[in-house]
């Protein structure tokens, strides 16, 4: 397991656990995230007891959905794994069936949906930049080196993969970089100094208001930032440490008061700068930041 690909799905701010199967390559789901999702329950023992009760009823009825499980160790809240039941792909869109609800179809509809999208298709290659080579080459703290990474996400899906954009662009209301000065500010962000966290994270929220690509700053810049801080101070941020509403409360006061975002990132530091289920979730907390609610 020291060597799983986990992903943390989310459906209305709900996280959906799953397991990456190297052997069979596909990904299995836990049962019991799936349950809570479609009964709308954050109570563990109700959510058990629901998934224990629907299982007998299944079995009885001879429905090979329960024969479709298998059990694998995932962690849970208290630090501990624990065996969990799973259904592949193709199990969890039957689970869904069998809660016939708006709700249910409006879960199969995104999970069915949601590795084909374009945001889909760049989070399978945001994971698979843990095991590649590429991530050795990317230059830290440059221009040069965001663009590389936007062009890894991005690249075959958008056709501006790793172009810095010619066009304005804003966003709720705030004006980014005007582009055609886009040049000279990318210059300036990077010769600032990467010598202290305060530093580095100014140097990040100053990227972010440049925003240089027409699509997919944010993803690619939090990776560009953990390169940075990897490097410069052998940390890296642990996103599942920081939610969806406080990082983006964070990231709209940055550019007049950076010290709450200072302060978030602060406290989600780690020094697992090598642990793939940390880069992993990473990357699951970072693509979620960009969901339209």
């Amino acid at each position: 397991m020291n060597k799983a690909k986990i992903s943390i799905r989310f459906f209305d701010d709900r996280e959906v656990r799953a397991f990456w199967d190297e052997q069979n390559t596909k990904w299995w789901f836990s049962v019991l995230d799936i349950v809570s999702v479609l009964t709308d329950q954050d109570d563990y023992t109700k959510t058990r007891n629901y998934w224990k009760y629907l299982k007998a009823k299944l079995k009885k009825e001879k429905n090979e959905l329960v024969s479709a499980t298998t059990q694998l160790k995932l962690l849970a809240n208290d630090g501990k794994r624990y065996l969990t039941d799973m259904l592949d792909y193709n199990g969890i869109v039957a689970l869904g069936k069998e809660f016939p609800s708006k709700k249910a179809n409006r879960f199969i509809e995104w999970f069915t949906y949601s590795d084909e999208s374009i945001d889909g298709k760049s989070k399978t290659k945001a994971y698979a930049l843990f095991d590649s080579s590429f991530i050795d080459s990317i230059e830290v703290g440059t221009t040069k080196g965001l663009q590389q990474i936007h062009a890894y996400l991005f690249g075959g899906l958008y056709d501006f993969a790793g172009q810095i954009r010619q066009k304005n662009i804003s966003k709720g209301g705030f004006q980014f970089a005007v582009s055609r000065f886009l040049d000279d500010t990318l210059k300036q962000i990077e010769i600032m100094p990467e010598t202290s966290f305060n530093d580095i994270v100014n140097k990040y929220i100053e990227m972010n208001i440049a925003h240089p690509f027409m699509e997919g700053n944010g993803r690619s810049t939090r990776i560009w930032l953990d390169l940075i801080l990897k490097k410069r101070l052998k940390k890296s941020v642990d996103w599942s440490k920081i939610s969806k509403q406080d990082h983006m409360h964070a990231m709209m006061l940055s550019p007049t008061r950076s010290d709450t975002l200072k302060t978030l990132l602060n406290n989600a530091l780690t020094t697992k700068i090598n642990d793939r289920e940390t880069f992993m979730k990473g990357i699951d907390y970072s693509y979620y930041y960009e969901e339209n609610d």
